[in-house]
């Protein structure tokens, strides 16, 4: 494939010297080979701009890089948005992708949702896949780890290989660190969704506005106007909701909303009950009942987001609906890992962020007997956002019976620091350092009538100690801890 021509599908400026052909890309100077075009970015501990010489050296014959690197021995792509040039140039290369993608932002819930969306879209006889925090989900539910949303390489050569695979429908997630790096440009979207809006990765945003920016490119600027865009409305006039819609109408886009205050599908009342929730759901004047096999009001909100996705993706509202009374749960979201020895149910999610927390809680509030107590193991993890810390021990306190304050990921902090920020936002905290420790008495301590939710870490495989050099990851997978001290009971 010649650059050139790449240039011209990208809508990108086409220097001179650019009939040269191209084998590959790569934004990791390690991996260059004879043919690759090289995107060189400033980062936040690297420059990629300082590894260009040596791309070059290892066969690049193009990088694209800001107008002021210096680039001699290939073909510079000068852009002042050197990642957005690079993604469209990559964008072009790399075909063909699935026919029909979907992409969902939003603090909480996107994990869930991609998921749902894939269950739903294979239920109603597509080949689908989900990207996202599980890896790389495929028609087979065979599942590849890898980060919420990957390189921008490894994310289009992912869409390529699907396509090849035959699939036809992915949903991926959009994190605000893939929107702000443009990680996710160039196929076109079928639809966007937005799921909520609250506190989290202030470490890198800096602030609520940038971290809220980030997320709105996705409406903004990735989804073409006159898209579908998927919006969750509570029905509590936040102000978050309501910014975003107006950025999606600004934008052209369809806008739908779903949820308690939505007008293209409306959760007009949820039930719990003792393993799910039935749903009164309104779409075109009529309603109709539906039985989640899922608990938590943030479940129903995710499964609705996902039927509005799957609909506005021309599948039929009955075989949606049939498709949402036959989900599956999604590993680490409110997964229940066993049923200790007392008959008490042991939970496990992902929710590590004050407002996650809260929503889990309040999740598994209803399902508590009468005279139980819910109890929640959880903590923090170290080298993120240290504010909200004593708010998610205030949550805790508020919202548990019993709430025991452990190690999450320490990182390079002190974990013993990190403990006392949350304590310090509740009263009546217990502290156990040692994650298996706090995890195995909350269990011992659970009676008949009592839950047991194990919150922060979800899916994750390992526990991360140090940083840099000194990383090491110690194996720690919460569902199997909590098997272990509940005996193995399911």
């Amino acid at each position: 494939m010649r650059l050139g021509d790449l240039l011209q599908r990208a809508g990108l400026a086409i220097p001179a010297a650019a009939d040269v052909a191209v084998t590959g890309f790569a934004i990791d100077h390690r991996k260059v080979a004879p043919g690759t075009v090289f995107g060189a970015f400033p980062g936040a501990k690297f420059n990629g701009e300082d590894f260009i010489p040596a791309a070059i050296e290892a066969g690049a014959v193009a990088v694209v890089a800001r107008p002021q690197a210096r680039v001699e021995g290939a073909v510079h792509i000068a852009d002042v948005t050197a990642r957005r040039a690079f993604a469209r140039l990559a964008a072009a290369f790399f075909s063909p992708v699935p026919a029909v993608i979907v992409a969902v932002t939003g603090t909480n819930g996107k994990t869930s949702t991609v998921e749902m969306t894939r269950q739903i879209w294979r239920m109603g006889g597509e080949r689908a896949a989900s990207i996202g925090t599980l890896g790389v989900t495929t028609p087979d539910e065979s599942v590849a780890t890898g980060l919420t949303t990957p390189d921008i390489v490894t994310f289009l050569s992912n869409l390529a290989g699907l396509a090849r695979e035959g699939v036809t429908h992915v949903a991926y997630e959009a994190s605000s660190h893939g929107l702000d790096q443009y990680r996710n440009e160039g196929p076109t979207l079928a639809a966007g969704a937005f799921t909520n809006f609250s506190r989290d990765h202030l470490d890198y945003h800096g602030t609520m506005e940038a971290y809220f920016a980030a997320k709105m490119r996705l409406f903004a600027e990735v989804v073409a106007p006159g898209s579908p865009a998927i919006i969750h409305d509570a029905g509590d006039g936040s102000p978050w909701t309501a910014r975003a819609i107006a950025t999606a109408r600004a934008r052209g886009l369809d806008v739908r909303t779903v949820g308690e205050g939505g007008d293209f599908l409306r959760l007009v009342l949820r039930q719990a009950g003792q393993l799910g929730q039935l749903l009164h759901i309104e779409h075109e004047g009529e309603t109709r009942k539906v039985n989640l096999p899922l608990i938590g009001a943030y479940q129903a909100a995710n499964a609705l987001v996902a039927a509005g996705l799957a609909m506005a993706t021309g599948m039929g509202a009955g075989v949606v609906f049939d498709a949402l009374s036959r989900l599956q749960p999604v590993r680490g979201r409110l997964e229940r890992a066993a049923i200790n020895a007392a008959g008490a149910p042991i939970y496990v999610d992902y929710a590590h962020t004050p407002d996650a927390l809260a929503a889990a809680l309040a999740a598994l509030r209803p399902h508590v007997a009468e005279g139980g107590k819910l109890i929640v193991v959880f903590g923090a993890g170290g080298d993120r956002d240290a504010g909200k810390r004593p708010e998610m021990g205030a949550v805790a306190a508020r919202a548990a019976d019993l709430a025991i304050v452990t190690d999450d990921n320490p990182r390079s902090e002190d974990p013993v620091a990190i403990r006392a920020a949350i304590v310090a936002g509740g009263t009546g905290l217990r502290e156990i350092g040692d994650r298996r420790a706090a995890i195995a008495a909350a269990i011992a301590e659970a009676g008949a009538r009592d839950i047991v939710l194990i919150a922060g870490k979800g899916h994750e495989q390992g526990q991360i100690f140090g940083s840099g050099e000194n990383m090491r990851v110690e194996a720690f997978d919460d569902v199997e801890v909590a098997r272990e001290c509940a005996g193995g009971r399911m």
